[in-house]
Formats: C-alpha cells, structure tokens, sequence
C-alpha cells in the first residue's frame, strides 16, 4: 500500500546524505533500494534527488512508497474480521480461534489474508499481507498487520531485539506448585515430524517464556504468559515440558473435556508505533469458550 512521508530537516541532520538519514528513521536497506526505483521516491524541496544527496538545514524531505500490486495468491473472500485499530501504518486485528494467518495448501480461502486481501479490494486499494505476529490457527488474539513495506521492516526489527511486549492467557488443568515461573528451554524439531516441536538442549534454540498463575477455578489454572523469544509453538510446548500442558491441545495435549482447541489467547500488545513513536497499548477479552471454564476470572486488572 502506498505511503506518503515528509520530514523537515532539523540542524543535526545537516550534511548527511539521503541514506544516512533515512538509515536513522527506520528505513531498511531494502526498501531505501525500492525508492531508487521511483522518479518521485525522494524529494528534497520539491525536486527528484538521489540517495547520495547531502541535505541541508531546513530542507524538506518527501519520501513516497509505491505499492501498485496486491499479493499474489491471495484469494479476497468476504469474511468476519475484527479490526480493533487502523491508521495508515498498521492494523491490530482479533483473529478468532480457527482461522489460519496464511493460505496453505489446504487453507486458500479462510484465512485471515484473504478477510484483510477482500476488505482493501472493496476499497481499490492494493494490499501486500505483512502479518508481524503469527499466531497458530487456534490460538486466537491480538495480531499486527503492516500495511507499506516500511512499518513491515521496523516493525520486524524491532520484533528482533524484544522490543514488542507480548502477553498471551492460557489455561492449564490443575493446580500449580508455584504462583510464578520462567522456563528457559530450547526448541527445535520433534524427529519423524515436520510439525510438532520439542525441548532439545543439543540442538534447539533458546527459547525463553514468563509465567504467572491469576486464577484457580474448576480444577483449571489460568496463566499469564510472557514470551521474550518467539518460537514455533513456545508456550504449547513450555507448558508441556512443566508438566501442565495447554488444554485442547491437539498436538501435544488433546484434553477435550472442556475445549476443543488450544485454550490460548494473545490478549496484550504493547510497542511504539514504528512511525510516530507513540506508545500503544491493546488488550482483546478473554474469548467466550475460555471463560466457561474458568467463569469467575477477572483479568481486567494484569499487570
């Protein structure tokens, strides 16, 4: 999707080329490459100029990001969607539990990409699906969404360097031993398996999730979840590896007696917006089949 930027250069600024300063606002090498392919990608006071171009003091800069295509492959498909916020940047959007992220192979036309790929379309306007959170297909929450190739790369950067804080719900049976916890425990591939995960402390990568009990209900604990790594399927198998696996859990804990899915739910996001750098907060309710099993549950007031 398109968008438009404009800087006034400030004193500091002053003598450094176009790169540099862009290098300084966020802006990746690879999208820095997609603006020399632009004859209006970079303007200083109005005219075409190179990324070599030394800036001056009071200069105004306008930097403008063409997308003209919309991902391919893509199938719009009206579907429900929940859009919670929107600006020109980024979407923060509630995917329910059952609904993958991406098309595969046997997902091309019920996935979130195809809801947000039919509500632009409706509105002609092209859209490349830059999810920057992935959640499992049933695991439902909070997830972000770039809208241009910019908030896409800082967003993934600062993703890199733990700079988004995420925190998810999820529901154990039992009763913990302990009210609070990290688990600090590799994860690599399951051998015979190309999907489920495993603890490997040979081979796995570091992986690392904060846990703290809020209630007790029903014989189920529900647990505050705090991930500072990011791997495939990390508090499904954490939980595991302590010895209370999510309920529901058909890879790894297939407990249906009161769910028929993972009972896990991103419910905060909290990051600076890539651009403005203001400060952003969400939180998405506990979802309705979560609640039935701990009814009495108040997370209005988490930390």
């Amino acid at each position: 999707m398109d968008r438009y930027l404009t800087y006034d250069i400030p004193a500091e600024a002053v003598g450094l080329s176009v790169e540099q300063f862009l290098h300084k606002q966020g802006f990746s090498r690879q999208v820095r490459i997609q603006l020399k392919k632009f004859s209006d990608g970079v303007l200083a006071d109005g005219q075409s100029v190179f990324l070599t171009h030394r800036l001056r003091g009071g200069e105004h800069l306008s930097i403008y990001l063409h997308e003209t295509a919309p991902s391919e492959r893509i199938i719009p498909v009206p579907l429900p969607l929940s859009i919670l916020y929107e600006d020109e940047d980024l979407l923060v959007v509630h995917k329910p539990a059952g609904m993958p992220i991406h098309p595969s192979m046997h997902n091309d036309d019920n996935t979130l990409a195809n809801a947000l790929a039919w509500y632009y379309d409706q509105q002609n306007k092209p859209f490349v699906f830059r999810c920057c959170n992935r959640l499992d297909r049933d695991t439902s929450g909070l997830t972000i969404v770039a809208k241009n190739m910019l908030c896409a790369s800082i967003l993934s950067e600062r993703t890199a360097r733990k700079e988004i804080r995420r925190e998810y719900l999820g529901i154990v049976r039992g009763r913990l031993p302990m009210t609070h916890g990290t688990i600090r425990a590799p994860l690599g591939r399951k051998p015979g398996s190309i999907i489920e995960r495993t603890v490997d402390f040979t081979h796995g990568e570091a992986a690392v999730t904060h846990f703290r009990v809020l209630a007790e209900e029903n014989g189920h604990s529900l647990l505050q979840l705090i991930l500072e790594t990011g791997r495939t399927h990390q508090i499904r198998i954490h939980l595991q590896y302590l010895g209370f696996p999510l309920v529901g859990d058909y890879l790894y804990n297939p407990d249906y007696e009161w769910i028929r899915r993972q009972a896990l739910h991103s419910y905060r996001m909290t990051f600076y917006h890539p651009i403005t750098g203001k400060s952003l907060v969400f939180t998405d309710p506990l979802p309705e089949d979560m609640q039935r099993i701990l009814p009495h549950a108040n997370c209005s007031n988490l930390a």
